[in-house]
């Protein structure tokens, strides 16, 4: 009897915790004014819009960047006055005890891009924490893509494998 009731314990217990929570209204805001200011190569806005701790991953597989490594790899971009361009083409945002997370469909110079984040309060206001782009493959394209960049995730993989040991 006490398993049967623990079940729809359970069960509620689980839908009420994973619930969608309304987004602050500056949540969409903070991601738009953070890809504007890349687009318009306005360097301190980009980053202010950053936590201290950010963590950007690009579309390289060697592109894990820490917030200083990747300044410092952008701020060439920025200087010359053309960093980079992503436009929101559609965006979910979610909120989970707290915490605010979203993926977009982005419009970008290399087609359409998706982006994930994660924000996190930062002196009362949202800021990116973590923010991962990769390329969009069409699924019929993933085979040519594959043979495509074969030797070269062959060859990386054995680099990584090679630093583990």
């Amino acid at each position: 009897m006490k398993r049967l009731f623990l079940v729809p314990m359970l069960l509620l217990f689980v839908h009420c915790s994973t619930q969608k929570t309304p987004v602050p209204n500056d949540v969409n805001k903070t991601i738009d004014a953070w890809h504007l200011a890349a687009a318009q190569a306005r360097f301190d806005d980009y980053f202010n819009l950053m936590t201290r701790d950010a963590v950007f991953i690009g579309t390289d597989a060697g592109e894990n960047w820490q917030v200083d490594a990747f300044k410092e790899f952008s701020k060439p971009y920025f200087d010359s006055g053309k960093a980079w361009s992503f436009t929101a083409l559609q965006r979910n945002v979610y909120t989970l005890n707290g915490v605010v997370y979203f993926d977009e469909l982005l419009d970008t110079q290399m087609g359409i891009c998706r982006g994930s984040g994660v924000l996190k309060l930062d002196n009362g206001r949202y800021k990116i924490a973590h923010f991962v782009l990769s390329i969009a493959v069409p699924n019929e394209h993933v085979d040519s893509l594959t043979a495509l960049k074969a030797n070269w995730d062959k060859d990386y993989a054995k680099q990584l494998r090679l630093k583990q040991q």
